[in-house]
């Protein structure tokens, strides 16, 4: 039987995201997300407007998108409660966030060089996808409280690297899902993907027919 329910989050889980982004003072910043969802090669995500993440999309209007499977869990684990915001927001102080400047060093990940943003991939993480914002959107507009607290940004993918390890033998093109355990979040709560339990009819569908101009444009 359903009953009404009011939970104080909706976080029915997404998959957890790896930011990673550029400072003012070029140190490099890395924020852990799952407020994120994609629509062929672009993505809505959202942030605190307060972040520091979301200062520097704003500056430098670029990032690379970093997937963790479940394997690179406790790096994420590390980040969680860290901020690139010195002095750290109230609201962020309030939750037990601290100030680090040395995301890498602290999560304990390398850096490997885009090709296209200025900004690090994480070398640990098996999915790259490089980005640029194409807009921004505010949440909420028309409550006088939440206005601007919140920001949803459209990013465009730029250039993707994937782990061979995850893909369809033979094909570069294919990451095969029964290869990719991507670290999901739920409820503030690590989990990961179990086997497959149902036969897709959406699976008969070639992935081709899915082709945007968007992909297009980055593989020229």
């Amino acid at each position: 039987m359903h009953i009404t329910s009011r939970p104080s989050i909706l976080y029915f889980g997404t998959p957890v995201v790896i930011i990673s982004t550029k400072n003012k003072n070029a140190t490099d910043n890395l924020a852990p997300m799952s407020s994120i969802f994609w629509l062929g090669w672009r993505c809505v995500i959202g942030l605190a407007a307060a972040s520091q993440t979301t200062q520097n999309l704003l500056r430098t209007r670029q990032c690379v998108l970093n997937l963790p499977s479940v394997n690179e869990v406790a790096a994420v684990n590390r980040l969680a409660k860290t901020t690139g915001t010195d002095p750290v927001p109230e609201g962020k102080r309030l939750k037990g966030y601290r100030f680090e400047e040395d995301k890498f060093g602290i999560a304990n990940l390398s850096r490997l060089s885009a090709l296209t943003v200025n900004a690090y991939r994480v070398q640990e993480c098996p999915v790259h996808l490089e980005a640029v914002v194409e807009a921004t959107h505010g949440l909420a507009e028309n409550d006088a409280d939440m206005r601007g607290k919140i920001i949803t940004f459209e990013l465009r993918i730029q250039q993707v690297h994937i782990d061979e390890q995850i893909l369809i033998d033979g094909n570069p093109d294919r990451i095969d899902p029964d290869k990719w355990r991507p670290l999901i979040m739920s409820f503030q709560q690590f989990y990961g993907l179990g086997d497959k339990i149902h036969y897709s009819t959406l699976g008969e569908i070639p992935e081709e027919l899915y082709n945007t101009k968007d992909r297009s444009m980055a593989n020229a």
